[in-house]
């Protein structure tokens, strides 16, 4: 079937989530998260485009973002081709990391604005990533509160909000927001019982590490880690491998490698769009966002 278009958003605001296929990790340690952030600064500069907020999860991102000039697919692609790259020469993996489009959906209200703001600042809280607002750092928060960095564009909130007290206290108020998002929040997975349990049977850390065992040695190692309670979901979050993959595995069904290249067609492909540089995360200089 082809693809709906999307809607334009009257207030050219929209709220967008890029997602790791099959939920798998998109950044195992902060050197990526820099870079990624590093990634948004440096095509923020050529397509023109305002963040109002971001939140760099484990396996997905949420955005706050107004384009200028160059429709949100284009960004993307220059974002997604960008980072998957150097993210697979990093991590000696081929093939997609982000799963189909980037998710989207229109900011068509003020009202709404505030509900997305607030929840997308509130994300690490409510994942159990901090106890207490502005301790993760990888989020546009301590942007709003204390003024920090220079990628998010604060202005527009701080004119709605009358002010950056104002704007604070609305975040950190509870509340029963619902918009757009990727289930993220899962108890079972975020236990450390699941990855202790890969650790041991694979030797492996992350997703990247486990996809370059042998294949044999992976079906294997999906057996076992079924065998000790581990749920397809939190199999196939854990090892990168497409879900169709882990079933026919625990169904003892034979997988050619063929098969299992045959994916739905995604937007990031792994072709540089440009030489990529050599990148090294330096702790003293985390704060360029």
């Amino acid at each position: 079937m082809p693809r709906t278009a999307r809607k334009i958003s009257s207030s050219n605001i929209y709220h967008v989530i890029l997602r790791g296929i099959n939920r798998q990790t998109i950044f195992e340690d902060d050197g990526d998260r820099h870079y990624f952030m590093t990634v948004l600064k440096y095509y923020k500069g050529i397509s023109g485009y305002k963040l109002h907020a971001f939140c760099l999860m484990g396996n997905h991102v949420h955005l706050l973002i107004e384009p200028a000039g160059e429709p949100l697919g284009q960004v993307f692609k220059r974002v997604g081709v960008r980072y998957v790259s150097w993210y697979n020469r990093k991590y000696e993996r081929t093939g997609h990391l982000f799963q189909d489009r980037f998710r989207s959906e229109n900011v068509e209200s003020e009202q709404y604005y505030r509900t997305v703001l607030r929840y997308i600042l509130q994300n690490p809280m409510k994942a159990g990533l901090e106890k207490q607002p502005g301790s993760w750092r990888w989020s546009s928060f301590l942007a709003y509160w204390k003024g920090a960095g220079s990628i998010t564009d604060t202005q527009y909130a701080l004119n709605l909000f009358g002010g950056r007290d104002a704007l604070i206290r609305f975040v950190l108020q509870g509340n029963d927001d619902f918009v757009m998002d990727e289930e993220s929040y899962d108890a079972r997975f975020r236990e450390d019982r699941p990855r202790r349990i890969m650790k041991r049977i694979t030797g492996c850390d992350n997703a990247s590490a486990f996809q370059l065992l042998e294949r044999e040695t992976q079906r294997d190692c999906v057996r076992q880690m079924y065998e000790e309670d581990l749920t397809l979901s939190q199999i196939t979050r854990l090892t990168g491998m497409p879900k169709t993959s882990v079933y026919r595995t625990l169904k003892g069904i034979k997988v050619t490698d063929s098969a299992e290249q045959k994916e739905p067609s995604l937007l990031f492909r792994c072709e540089l769009e440009e030489p990529i540089e050599t990148f090294v995360f330096n702790e003293s200089t985390d704060e360029i966002w």
